[in-house]
C-alpha cells in the first residue's frame, strides 16, 4: 500500500486548510485511516481516523474544527481544516492500518499556521 498526501501549506489563525490522502495497492482491506501530526521533540499524535465502518475519531484538541471524511471507492481521505490554531503548525501525516495488522503511512506535508 502506498499513501500519498497533498494539501497543507501556510495559513492565516482562523483560517482553513484541506489535506487529502490517496492509497494505492491493496486498499481493499485497509480497516482504518488516519492523519498524525507530529512537531520538533514531540511524539507524533492521532489527530483524526475514520474506520472501515464509517466510525469517526479526533483528538480533543481539533474536535469541533476538523472534519475527516473517506471516500471507500476511491481509496482516499480528506482532512478539512478550519478555524486554525497556531498550536496546529505540524508534519500531518497520512496513516493506513491494513486488515494483516501492518501500518502504512505517507511522506508528511507541513501544516503552518502563523498568529
Amino acid at each position: 500500500v502506498q499513501l500519498v498526501e497533498s494539501g497543507g501549506g501556510l495559513a492565516q489563525a482562523g483560517g482553513s486548510l484541506r489535506l487529502s490522502c490517496a492509497a494505492s495497492g491493496s486498499t481493499f482491506s485497509l480497516n482504518v485511516m488516519g492523519w498524525y501530526r507530529q512537531t520538533p521533540g514531540k511524539q507524533r499524535e492521532l489527530v483524526a481516523a475514520v474506520t472501515s465502518g464509517g466510525s469517526t475519531t479526533y483528538t480533543d484538541s481539533v474536535e469541533g474544527r476538523f472534519t475527516i471524511s473517506r471516500d471507500y471507492a476511491k481509496s482516499t481521505i480528506d482532512l478539512e481544516m478550519n478555524s486554525l490554531k497556531p498550536e496546529d503548525t505540524a508534519v500531518y501525516y497520512c496513516y493506513a492500518l491494513h486488515s494483516a495488522g501492518v501500518d502504512y503511512w505517507g511522506q508528511g506535508t507541513q501544516v503552518t499556521v502563523s498568529s
